[in-house]
């Protein structure tokens, strides 16, 4: 039996750096429809405390999701070093597909999937290409379905892409709207026989029937005459299940996989809100009565990069292998936590020996 190994990486992080302080001259609306009481610097001071977030990337007006997750793959494709005909199945995990700039009408006809292959131009019919909406988790999950294609023999390489720009989806009366950004990753998996490096184990579950709603899409909080719909967060209650339950589902990887925490290394968690990963690590920790997270095991991005959503971990991955994060490294034989939380409700987590 085969296992998945990461053979390459990619990213592609916007150009257009937007700052909290471009949200000054926004106006704040609350859920009930009036006009925020508070001033927008404390907003944005209150906003910046709890998320950790300075920055976040927007696409260009000419690109969409589907130009950000090709310039990602082909990074990935070139860093692995393969022939791209070689690759079997392009899964493309995503949110809303292509939102043209000054719009939030999504498109997923063709899927992005089939668009990034175009654009990449790989003739390969055999080469397989379908999306996968599943909320911010959607890139740890199409890893976990790629490594059964890979584990069946079905497939010897895979190419899994996660590409959003969620900053066509947002009220700019929401304050919400400053967590969001654009952006891409991509990696490339390819089965080995040793069973003692890839993918060890993982865990999913979908908490629908009390949290499908926690994040969805609804009307502006002004005035909406349009009747266009935005991405809407029930912010505390997303931070309580968070913490409630994605430290027990990496606990069941790591069970799985029959490794002890200690001998973890690297941490990558979606990059959704500082404090809020922060908190999940802390109490996956204290589930091995351990107190204290050692220091560097969880890198961030979120405080200049925003969260991109399905891109975060695949991008983030990207950075530390190829020593453009400082003070982060992953080596040989390390072992690594992928793990997210996100709409559906969806959690899932990854135990991976490099």
């Amino acid at each position: 039996m085969y296992t998945s190994v990461i053979i390459g990486t990619g990213s592609f992080i916007p150009e257009i750096e937007i700052s909290n302080a471009d949200f000054l001259q926004h106006t704040f609306y609350e859920k009930a429809g009036e006009p925020s009481s508070k001033s927008n610097q404390s907003i944005i001071d209150k906003f910046s405390e709890i998320t950790g977030i300075k920055a976040r990337r927007y696409a260009k007006p000419d690109q969409n999701a589907s130009d950000l997750g090709t310039l990602a793959a082909q990074a990935a494709i070139t860093n692995a070093q393969i022939d791209k005909e070689s690759i079997d199945y392009i899964i493309v995990a995503h949110n809303f597909g292509d939102v043209r700039y000054n719009s939030n009408q999504t498109d997923i006809l063709p899927s992005l999937a089939s668009r990034i292959k175009a654009k990449l131009h790989i003739e390969n019919p055999d080469c397989v290409a379908y999306d996968v909406p599943f909320g911010c988790p959607g890139w740890v999950e199409i890893f976990i379905q790629a490594n059964y294609y890979i584990r069946s023999g079905d497939a010897k390489r895979c190419l899994i892409i996660g590409a959003d720009t969620l900053s066509r989806m947002l009220d700019p009366h929401d304050r919400d709207s400053m967590i969001y950004s654009d952006g891409a990753g991509a990696v490339i998996i390819e089965a080995r026989p040793n069973k003692s490096k890839g993918l060890l184990s993982h865990k999913t579950q979908t908490y629908a029937s009390q949290h499908a709603y926690l994040l969805t899409l609804g009307e502006s909080y002004a005035d909406n005459s349009k009747k266009e719909l935005y991405i809407k967060m029930n912010g505390r209650r997303v931070y309580e299940f968070a913490i409630s339950h994605v430290p027990m589902a990496i606990k069941v990887a790591l069970d799985k996989a029959g490794v002890a925490l200690k001998d973890v290394k690297k941490i990558l968690i979606h990059q959704a809100n500082e404090k809020m990963d922060e908190a999940i690590v802390l109490r996956l920790y204290k589930l091995f009565d351990i107190n204290e997270v050692p220091k560097g095991i969880m890198p961030m991005t979120i405080g200049w990069l925003g969260n991109s959503s399905v891109a975060t971990i695949p991008t983030m991955l990207d950075l530390i292998l190829n020593d453009k994060m400082p003070d982060q490294k992953i080596n040989e034989g390390d072992i690594v936590i992928f793990a997210s939380v996100g709409a559906g409700m969806n959690i899932n987590a990854i135990v991976y020996q490099f």
